[in-house]
């Protein structure tokens, strides 16, 4: 089992960045997978972008391309999301979890979850 601490939320105003980090304690292998989700108050739980950790290969919703940075360390054990021009309907809890089964855009299909962070962005 993995432990993930996101952290870097926040109140933000429309247009403005931020990055989230989230930080794992335990062994991640090169063909495990790690996504960020958010999920608004009353919405299901959303894939926004996800890392191959051992290649880097980036996967994005098609509402962030061009807009957020999904990236990885894999010699800190740390992965971070870096979100600009951020919009009022971005707000919501922000997740980075582990899929040791690869890639997938489904939550159910991930192992391990932090607690989440909250991002507020204000218009």
């Amino acid at each position: 089992q993995v432990q993930l601490v996101e952290s870097g939320g926040g109140l933000v105003q429309a247009g403005d960045s931020l990055t989230l980090s989230c930080a794992a304690s335990g062994r991640i292998y090169s063909s495990h997978f790690m996504g960020w989700f958010r999920q608004a108050l009353g919405k299901e739980r959303e894939f926004v972008a996800g890392i191959r950790w051992g290649v880097g290969n980036t996967y994005y919703r098609d509402s962030v391309k061009g807009r957020f940075t999904i990236s990885r360390d894999t010699a800190k054990n740390m992965g971070a999301l870096q979100m600009n021009s951020l919009k009022p309907e971005y707000a919501a809890v922000y997740y980075c979890a582990r899929n040791r089964g690869g890639y997938s855009t489904m939550y159910k299909a991930y192992d391990d979850w932090g607690q989440g962070t909250q991002v507020t962005v204000s218009s």
